[in-house]
């Protein structure tokens, strides 16, 4: 790839393995037993999670990959370069102004930082039926730093994961739709700075005036061509109904199988709101982590009211198409959707 323009996630594999910072301290026997036990849960998580939420009945349960931090990453870069640097010829393509591997090692300092913090992950564009990826060192340090009991901590986190492999499994088409999404995205990239640069001053002077700055997402959208706002603005939703949904089934499925799940979910909760250093605090900005928090309340929000006021068999319409997945008016107002997909 060198200096074609597009970044080398070769490059920032390497480099992000060589930044992130090691792991708690553990025996071999210590190790050993969390993989175990990480990979036994998830396969036991997935029989619950398919009861509660209707999906995926009959399908087959893939093995999951119980990885450390630089593992986390290689795989990472691997599927953000099947997500955003492959055109539809299969060449290598790339739009941004990080290029090569000056921007390889930027992406690689990127994900070290957040190779400390992903619990785990599905990977919906690896492998023929997707990849989940459970990152064994955090999971260890989380559970120590909040003095959780390991075993119901480990398949605490697996309902979460698991609940979005069945997503994706029984919905084969939200892969797509995320992939032909995110192609819209990188459409607009070629745009002529001076434009996205007096969109974004517009929207500085407009945040100025209503005292709403935003934040790092709204002045993300204000850079964007109206193709490229409403591409985000689906993202966004999608993510956002995602998180919820797995939350919402965490908390369904965790009573009966979960011993402890009260005081994982307040220690959890907790650990999501506390205070950060300044420098922690800007990059989980620039990186979209306090966004992400955001989805998880708000779209567990939505999918407890949905489900609460037409069960949960109705609420899986939402899976049918792209035109039955919610708008972004819609996370806020669930009667809205109810209205107009279920009528």
């Amino acid at each position: 790839m060198g200096d074609s323009g597009v970044i080398d996630w070769g490059f920032a594999a390497r480099s992000g393995a060589r930044l992130a910072p090691s792991g708690p301290k553990m025996t071999r026997y210590t190790e050993d037993a969390a993989l175990a036990e990480l990979a036994d849960a998830s396969v036991r998580a997935e029989g619950p999670v398919r009861e509660v939420t209707g999906l995926a009945d009959g399908l087959p349960v893939p093995a999951a990959r119980v990885i450390d931090r630089p593992e986390w990453i290689e795989a990472a870069s691997e599927s953000m370069r099947h997500l955003v640097s492959v055109s539809d010829d299969g060449s290598d393509e790339g739009s941004s102004f990080l290029g090569g591997k000056p921007g390889g090692l930027q992406a690689g300092a990127m994900l070290a930082f957040l190779s400390t913090a992903i619990l785990g992950q599905y990977d919906p564009f690896t492998g023929p039926d997707g990849t989940l990826l459970l990152v064994a060192p955090n999971i260890v340090a989380v559970e120590r730093s909040l003095r959780l009991r390991p075993s119901d901590f480990r398949l605490w986190v697996c309902l979460h994961e698991v609940t979005h492999r069945v997503q994706f499994s029984s919905s084969p088409w939200l892969a797509t739709y995320m992939k032909d999404t995110v192609g819209v995205l990188q459409d607009g990239a070629d745009e002529p700075m001076s434009d996205v640069v007096a969109r974004l001053t517009e929207a500085v002077r407009a945040r100025g005036r209503s005292g709403d700055d935003g934040g790092i997402i709204g002045l993300l959208r204000a850079t964007q061509a109206p193709a490229q706002q409403e591409a985000l603005d689906r993202l966004l939703v999608l993510g956002t109904l995602l998180e919820g949904h797995a939350d919402h089934v965490m908390d369904a499925v965790g009573p009966a199988v979960v011993p402890s799940v009260t005081a994982i979910r307040q220690a959890f909760d907790r650990r999501r709101t506390r205070k950060q250093n300044p420098v922690q605090r800007i990059l989980r900005a620039l990186l979209g982590m306090d966004a992400k928090m955001a989805q998880y309340v708000r779209g567990k929000a939505f999918v407890d009211a949905v489900v609460e006021q037409v069960g949960m068999e109705q609420f899986n319409t939402i899976w049918t198409d792209a035109d039955t997945l919610p708008l972004m008016s819609e996370i806020e107002s669930p009667e809205r959707w109810t209205a107009r997909v279920l009528g």
